[in-house]
C-alpha cells in the first residue's frame, strides 16, 4: 500500500460523507437495530482475501454491511442503558484524535495530549465540585475508573497495616472488605475481582425506601470488624432509579471507623453541574475517591471515563512505573503515573472540546433538560391505563411497569406484559427502552442522557408507548 496523501484524502472524504448521511437520517431511521445475528454474520463474514482493496471501498462496504446492526444511539429517542450521544465538537475532536494518533502515556510521547489532560482534569474537578488538589485519570469508562480508584484504596488501606501490596502482592496480606449497597453496579464487583480482593468479601448493605444506605446499618457493619481494612462504596445515582446516598451523613460515619469511601457516580455525579440538583450531592466532596463517565452525561464519544482520588500519593504509588527506556518529565504530568493503561488513546481532546463547546451553563442545562424530560416521560406514561410508575425520576432515571388487566393476573403476567410492550416500542422504531428487574419485578427503565433529545422526541416517544400498550392489549384480548 502506497503512502499517498490523495488515497488518505479519498478515504477520509468517504467516511465524512457516510457520517453526514448517518446523522441526516438518524431522526427518521428506526432507533433499534434491525438486523438479526444471522444477517449480520452473513454480511460481515467475508473470506479473508490475499489482495487488499482501495480504502474508500473498504469504508463504503463496511458502512453498508453494518447499517442494519446499528442502534441510533446518537439520536434523541434512545433511552436504553445510560448512554449519551456525541456533541458536535466532541465528535470532531475525536476524529482528529484518530488522525493525530498520539499515545497519551507520557508528556515526551504526546506533549499536547498531556497538557490537554492537565487542563481537563482541573475543569472536571471544578464542574463536579471536587477538591482541587485531587488527582485524576482519564480511562476507558467507569469499569477501569473503579479499578483505578480501588487500587489506590487497596494501597492506602494495606499500607496502614504495614503491607506493601505492589511489592508483596496479596498472598498473606490482611483481607480487605467492601461494604456496598445491594444494588451496586456490576462494574464494582468486576473491579474487586480484578484487584484480587474477591467478590466474597463484598458485604451487602440494605437501603431505605429512598434508596440510600441506612446510617445504622453502615455503622453496625463497620463495628463488626474494627480491625479489617474497609472500603465503603456509596452511590451517586443508582442504575435503576438514579437515587443518591446521604453522603453528608454516611461519609463521616465511615471515616470515623477509618474506612475509605468510594463514590460510584457514573452518571449521577454530573448533578453537581446543576444548581437545581446539586443538593443531591451534599457532602460527596468529603469522600476519598470518585468515578464518573464522559460518554454518559457529558456526551463525548465512547470510550471515556474519569477517576478521581483524594490521596494522590496512594493513587500514584498504585499505578506509577519507571523504566530506563521511558522518558519522564520533571514538570509535566505523565498520565502513566495515574492510569492502568500504558498505550492509551488521547481521549482528553474530546473532553476538552465538549467542555468548551457547552461551557458551565451548557452542561447545567443539559443535565436539567434530561431530568425534566425523564420526569415527563415517566409521569405522563404513568397516566395511561394499565401503566404503573415504580419510580418517579429524581434525576434522569425512572421505572415503569405495564400491567396485565386479566382477572387474577399474577406478577409473572405483569412481567410478561412489560416485556411485550418494551418489544413493541422497539419494533415500532420510534424509541428504544430497556428492561430491568426492580424489587423482583420487571420494569421498563427510562434513561434520558442525550444532548439532542427535544420536546418533540419526548412527544413521539410517549405516542410510541401509547401505541404499544394498545397493540399488546389488543393482541392479548
Amino acid at each position: 500500500m502506497k503512502n499517498d496523501s490523495s488515497i488518505r484524502r479519498v478515504a477520509l472524504e468517504t467516511a465524512f460523507q457516510l457520517a453526514v448521511s448517518y446523522f441526516d437520517k438518524v431522526d427518521s431511521a428506526p432507533v433499534a437495530a434491525r438486523g438479526s445475528l444471522d444477517e449480520l454474520r452473513a454480511q460481515l463474514r467475508k473470506p479473508l482475501a490475499d489482495e487488499g482493496m482501495a480504502p474508500e471501498q473498504v469504508i463504503s462496504e463496511l458502512a453498508r454491511d453494518v447499517e442494519n446492526g446499528l442502534h441510533a444511539s446518537s439520536g434523541g429517542r434512545f433511552y436504553g442503558w445510560v448512554r449519551g450521544g456525541c456533541t458536535p465538537a466532541a465528535l470532531a475532536a475525536d476524529w482528529l484524535t484518530s488522525a493525530w494518533d498520539q499515545n497519551a502515556a507520557l508528556y515526551a510521547v504526546a506533549p499536547a495530549a498531556a497538557v490537554v489532560e492537565e487542563v481537563v482534569g482541573d475543569w472536571l474537578k471544578e464542574t463536579l465540585c471536587l477538591p482541587p488538589d485531587t488527582s485524576f485519570a482519564l480511562v476507558t469508562g467507569s469499569q477501569m475508573a473503579h479499578t483505578t480508584c480501588l487500587a489506590a484504596a487497596r494501597h492506602a488501606l494495606l499500607a496502614r497495616c504495614g503491607w506493601d501490596v505492589e511489592k508483596d502482592g496479596l498472598s498473606g496480606a490482611p483481607q480487605v472488605r467492601i461494604l456496598s449497597t445491594e444494588q451496586r453496579h456490576g462494574s464494582i464487583e468486576r473491579a474487586v475481582r480484578l484487584l484480587g480482593i474477591g467478590g466474597s468479601h463484598i458485604e451487602d448493605l440494605s437501603v431505605d425506601i429512598d434508596g440510600s444506605v441506612r446510617r445504622d446499618e453502615l455503622e453496625a457493619a463497620l463495628k463488626r470488624d474494627l480491625s479489617c481494612p474497609t472500603i465503603v462504596v456509596l452511590q451517586a445515582g443508582d442504575i435503576n432509579r438514579g437515587t443518591y446516598d446521604h453522603f453528608d451523613t454516611l461519609v463521616p460515619v465511615a471515616h470515623l471507623y477509618s474506612a475509605w469511601v468510594h463514590i460510584d457516580g457514573a452518571f449521577g455525579l454530573w448533578a453537581a453541574a446543576s444548581e437545581k440538583h446539586r443538593h443531591l450531592l451534599r457532602g460527596v466532596d468529603e469522600a476519598d475517591s470518585w468515578v464518573t463517565d464522559g460518554h454518559k452525561w457529558l456526551n463525548v464519544p465512547y470510550d471515556c471515563g474519569y477517576a478521581f482520588v483524594r490521596d494522590t500519593a496512594a493513587h500514584r504509588e498504585s499505578m506509577s512505573y519507571r523504566a530506563a527506556y521511558l522518558t519522564h518529565d520533571a514538570d509535566a504530568r505523565d498520565a502513566i503515573d495515574w492510569n492502568p493503561d500504558w498505550s492509551r488513546r488521547a481521549r482528553g481532546f474530546a473532553t476538552y472540546a465538549a467542555i468548551r463547546e457547552l461551557g458551565r451553563d451548557g452542561i447545567a442545562d443539559l443535565v436539567e433538560r434530561c431530568c425534566r424530560y425523564a420526569h415527563t416521560l415517566v409521569t405522563e406514561a404513568g397516566q395511561l391505563t394499565g401503566v404503573e410508575v415504580l419510580w418517579e425520576p429524581v434525576v434522569n432515571q425512572g421505572l415503569i411497569r405495564f400491567l396485565d388487566p386479566s382477572t387474577g393476573a399474577t406478577e409473572e403476567d405483569h412481567d410478561r406484559k412489560t416485556e411485550e410492550v418494551i418489544a413493541a416500542i422497539r419494533e415500532s422504531g420510534e424509541a428504544l427502552f430497556t428492561a430491568t428487574t426492580f424489587r423482583g419485578r420487571r420494569a421498563m427503565r427510562v434513561s434520558v442522557c442525550n444532548w439532542c433529545t427535544t420536546e418533540a422526541d419526548i412527544a413521539r416517544s410517549l405516542a410510541a408507548i401509547r401505541s404499544a400498550v394498545r397493540q399488546v392489549s389488543a393482541a392479548s384480548a
